[in-house]
């Protein structure tokens, strides 16, 4: 199985979103063996989730960009992983903004994972370096059963320096060694002229898209060059 993540970030309004799903679903051709998740705000998740169940369109789940490290109870402000669940089948964990930011820790990303796995949502979680491996171990031990772990190197993530395939494989391939049961995916400018060589890594399951997932038309490529190659 390959993802095509495509995250949003604070970009779109939900019109926005029910556009570029229009516009999308007539340039996407689905593949059994690719799964396409897309990242709206929190409140285009249920416009846009109504909006996909209309188009039909295979393949293509969504997921929240972050929930809530707590249950249901009184924390103003936040959304709980069971108020995510019927709207959005995945859930983006400790993304290098959120840790920037919003000074997230590393035991708030642990708990937010809990709480996705809880609510039956599979968390996507961000490690920009092999600093962060002692993270995945910890989140390891936690046995959660469905996990996709995002390699997304900060600067890359900026377009400031972007890392080759080969320095990507290599990183890839030391995560998947010491987890072989997860998933891993790449983001980092991610363009329709590079994509295919991230996507040609042996031990990578798909890629992670920022800037370029903002337009239909360059997500709909890199999805496109993805399935191409299965």
């Amino acid at each position: 199985m390959k993802y095509v993540i495509g995250n949003w970030k604070c970009y779109k309004t939900s019109e926005d979103g029910r556009l570029w799903l229009e516009k999308f679903a007539r340039l996407y051709r689905p593949h059994d063996d690719l799964q396409v998740v897309i990242a709206p705000t929190f409140l285009s998740l249920e416009s846009l989730a109504a909006h996909l169940d209309r188009l039909s369109l295979a393949g293509v789940a969504l997921a929240a960009q972050n929930i809530s490290p707590f249950p249901r109870g009184g924390y103003t402000g936040e959304i709980a992983a069971d108020m995510v669940r019927g709207l959005a089948r995945y859930v983006i964990v400790g993304h290098s903004e959120r840790r920037r930011y919003f000074h997230e820790s590393n035991q708030q990303i642990m708990n937010k994972v809990t709480e996705a796995a809880d609510a039956k949502l599979v968390p996507i979680i961000c490690v920009d370096s092999v600093t962060s491996l002692p993270l995945l171990g910890a989140i390891a031990d936690l046995d959660v059963d469905r996990l996709v772990v995002a390699y997304t190197p900060i600067d890359s993530i900026n377009f400031s320096i972007i890392e080759s395939p080969t320095k990507v494989g290599e990183t890839v391939n030391h995560i998947r060694q010491m987890f072989p049961r997860w998933p891993v995916v790449y983001g980092g400018g991610l363009l329709p002229g590079n994509a295919d060589g991230y996507l040609e890594i042996p031990a990578l399951s798909g890629l992670f898209v920022g800037a370029s997932s903002l337009e239909p038309e360059t997500f709909a490529e890199i999805c496109r060059q993805a399935a191409a190659g299965l």
